[in-house]
């Protein structure tokens, strides 16, 4: 199938994802996690694609999913409090003040760094949702692509508004090595006193003056450890025009420009999956994993998880996921890459760093779909992101324009029998 006039109407496609979006943050609620608003905007995408892109009405479903999206942030309350608590004790019990902090890091570690369900328990449980819509080929099925974005808008993150990027990991940077520097401390406190009784109520300890002087300096980290339990702005929620009202209409958007033009695929069965509260940790890819499981395994299928879709320069295919820690399927980031290169488009080969956060990809991947996560935007985070910058008058058209070519250009040779 030869799909170059599809791909020739990549301004058409951006000005449609910017109108369609604009439509959504002016007409709905806003759309944090598990809120009416994220269920509004499933709705009308649901019927977007039925009505305009050709879906299957019998195979175009909403499906809710139990969440407890303030947790995602809330492990804040956890490890800070533990540190803080820590440096108070650290006069008193050293080895309690080392095991406080520990045990915090490990609350921040599995729940932000992996998106573990570690502390969801202590957060008002709510509802989320995921729409999942499929357009038939003409005959018989013998491959399948998957276009994925996330509904569902961030709450602020006040310093990133502030200080951008650079402020807003710097903040967490060193409050990670406040953190350590009181068990580096206690350690060494420990191991020269040979007791585990700090020296205020140990004083006869002949090195107690310089860890007392030690102690002192640390507090200055106690700003930067207070302030972060303002890391996030739960009352605020930002219209997330660009993250990630772009991802979802990425795939809505080649849907619609085949079937306004009458283009029907033969053997290639084409889905768009929309999967709420990702700014939750993943909630809702999650979930669509989990009520999925063992389906879309009878043929070769690719997702294509978008996310952020802005700056042109920073087009990008992620090869590694979720802080660095989960690895893409080759093919399927290979696909994309090449697709763009041919069509001469700016696109990087790269991944989602440390305190990069994730892609809906890792979800996919992690539960055994053959999946990606293709990003627009500079991990060295910029003023817009997850701020109340991201709105639908800061689109970049050109950027938009050029996934969805890329992105046309990759459907083109899968159909083709490219990267089975």
């Amino acid at each position: 199938m030869d799909l170059k006039k599809i791909i020739d109407k990549k301004d058409w496609a951006a000005q449609y994802m910017i109108d369609e979006i604009t439509h959504i943050i002016k007409t709905f609620e806003k759309r944090d996690p598990g809120s009416k608003g994220e269920l509004q905007a499933c709705e009308y995408m649901a019927e977007v694609l039925e009505k305009e892109g050709g879906c299957d009405p019998e195979l175009t479903k909403i499906e809710g999913f139990k969440e407890n999206p303030g947790s995602f942030f809330g492990w804040i309350y956890f490890t800070i409090t533990f540190v803080l608590l820590a440096i108070i004790l650290y006069f008193f019990f050293p080895i309690v003040s080392v095991i406080l902090i520990v045990a915090g890091l490990l609350i921040a570690f599995l729940q932000f760094g992996l998106y573990k369900k570690f502390v969801d328990w202590a957060f008002k449980e709510k509802e989320g949702h995921n729409v999942t819509a499929v357009k038939k080929p003409t005959g018989e099925v013998k491959r399948r692509l998957v276009f994925n974005g996330h509904p569902d808008a961030a709450w602020e993150w006040p310093v990133n508004y502030a200080l951008g990027g650079v402020g807003f990991e710097g903040h967490a940077i060193i409050c990670a090595i406040g953190a350590i520097y009181y068990i580096v401390i206690s350690i060494i406190y420990m191991k020269q006193s040979g007791s585990m009784l700090g020296f205020a109520i140990n004083p006869n300890v002949t090195t107690a003056d310089w860890f007392i002087k030690a102690a002192l300096w640390g507090l200055l980290f106690v700003p930067f450890e207070i302030g972060l339990y303002f890391m996030w702005n739960e009352k605020r929620i930002v219209d997330g025009a660009n993250d990630n009202l772009t991802g979802c209409y990425m795939g809505i958007a080649v849907l619609k420009a085949l079937q306004d033009e009458g283009i029907e695929l033969e053997n290639t069965e084409l889905a768009v999956v929309l999967t709420g509260s990702e700014e939750a940790g993943l909630r809702g890819s999650k979930a669509w994993c989990e009520a999925h499981k063992g389906e879309w395994q009878d043929v070769p299928t690719f997702f294509f998880s978008y996310d952020t879709i802005f700056d042109p320069k920073y087009l990008m295919v992620n090869y590694r996921d979720l802080n660095g820690t989960v690895k893409a399927d080759k093919d399927v980031c290979d696909l994309f890459l090449e697709a763009a290169q041919e069509l001469e488009i700016p696109v990087t080969k790269g991944w989602v760093p440390p305190l990069g956060g994730a892609t809906d990809n890792a979800a996919f991947t992690q539960a055994g779909f053959r999946s990606t996560g293709i990003t627009g935007l500079n991990h060295k985070l910029e003023d817009y992101y997850h701020t109340r910058r991201d709105t639908y008058d800061n689109m970049n058209p050109e950027g938009l324009a050029n996934c969805f070519a890329a992105t046309v250009k990759a459907l083109e040779k899968f159909d083709n029998g490219e990267k089975q």
